[in-house]
């Protein structure tokens, strides 16, 4: 059973990392058709600095390429086959365990036959891994419901993937994106599940661990559900590109651009710039507009190191362009964050 086991839950780790780098390649898709396209970065849920919509999604392309590697790792710590353990204290039959565990597909057998029977790491490594796969699915579906709200609408999500109200026919529920968020419960719940089971164990084998496989096999179902799901949204979902761009030059998002050009350009300390740029968000507040709504002459009568050259940053897409540094959200910095992604792929 514990060979039987342990050679499912390899495969299973495989599986996950196949439904992830198929989800990651959907995201790349969407990333470098939208490299430019320019939406609101957030803090707070408040719109803070603009980005590009391919950067945002760069960010998920991260999170999943290191669960990849979570269930890489889980999978060659597995690696190891316990066939010939027998019930506890190995066996007085010459055996070859090495040739066993090489026929199996394993890279060598178990050291101490003890652990072998006993050893459910494997199991929990493998939750640990959905688990942490769940949080960051649960953001990415966390932000498809807000995006597809009315208040935001910055997608739209299609028929597949949503459903209209028994009630009010003018709504279309995230349907498949807050039972992608919910499962992210289910994932917790039975790395804890498994964890609580084996606690305080002795060795070698009791019937508690009986339990492990109900839990291991539920979480498998439910990732490759959310994975599939997931992989299916981003594909199809359409991105509502000018309320994204709309949303990111609202609430003065290039203040912090202002600052820094004040730093950079007349050599201001930067708790003066950050007093000066207060006062320019206050003018045009006061005015309804965005900052670059602001005349030269407006933004010189707050303080005369305002030049005309400020213009270079004070539009969202100057401000995009200009976060060059690595990491940064630059078009060109994310076209060439795609491409190494697809060379990991």
């Amino acid at each position: 059973v514990a060979t039987d086991f342990r050679l499912w839950v390899k495969a299973a780790c495989a599986e996950a990392d196949a439904a992830l780098a198929g989800l990651i390649a959907a995201l790349l898709v969407r990333a470098e058709e939208h490299a430019e396209t320019i939406m609101p970065g957030f803090t707070h849920l408040q719109v803070a600095q603009p980005v590009t919509l391919g950067h945002h999604l760069m960010a998920y392309v991260e999170m999943l390429g290191r669960d990849r590697g979570r269930f890489a790792d889980a999978a060659r710590r597995m690696d190891e086959c316990p066939l010939g353990a027998a019930a506890l204290a190995g066996t007085s039959f010459p055996i070859d365990r090495a040739m066993t565990a090489k026929a199996l597909g394993f890279a060598g057998p178990t050291r101490n036959s003890l652990d072998s029977v006993s050893d459910r790491d494997f199991a929990l490594e493998y939750l640990a891994a959905t688990h942490m796969t769940g949080l960051h699915l649960s953001r990415l579906a966390e932000e498809m419901i807000i995006w597809a709200s009315q208040p935001f609408g910055f997608v739209t999500l299609p028929d597949a993937w949503s459903t209209g109200s028994s009630i009010m026919p003018q709504k279309r529920n995230p349907d498949a994106a807050e039972l992608v968020r919910a499962k992210a419960a289910h994932f917790l719940g039975a790395f804890t599940r498994l964890s609580v089971v084996m606690k305080g164990l002795p060795l070698a084998y009791s019937k508690d661990m009986q339990d492990d496989k109900v839990t291991v096999f539920a979480a498998h179902d439910d990732l490759g559900l959310c994975l599939a799901a997931m992989n299916g949204m981003v594909a199809s979902i359409t991105f509502n590109t000018d309320k994204m761009r709309a949303a990111a030059a609202s609430g003065f998002s290039t203040a912090t651009d202002l600052a820094d050009w004040l730093v950079r350009a007349g050599g201001v300390p930067f708790r003066e710039a950050h007093e000066i740029t207060g006062h320019c968000v206050r003018a045009a507040e006061a005015r309804g507009i965005d900052l670059d709504g602001l005349t030269d002459a407006e933004l010189a009568a707050i303080d005369a190191r305002i030049t005309p050259a400020v213009r270079s940053v004070l539009s969202v897409e100057a401000s995009v362009a200009s976060r060059t540094s690595y990491g940064g959200t630059a078009p060109a910095n994310v076209r060439a964050a795609i491409a190494a992604a697809q060379a990991r792929l």
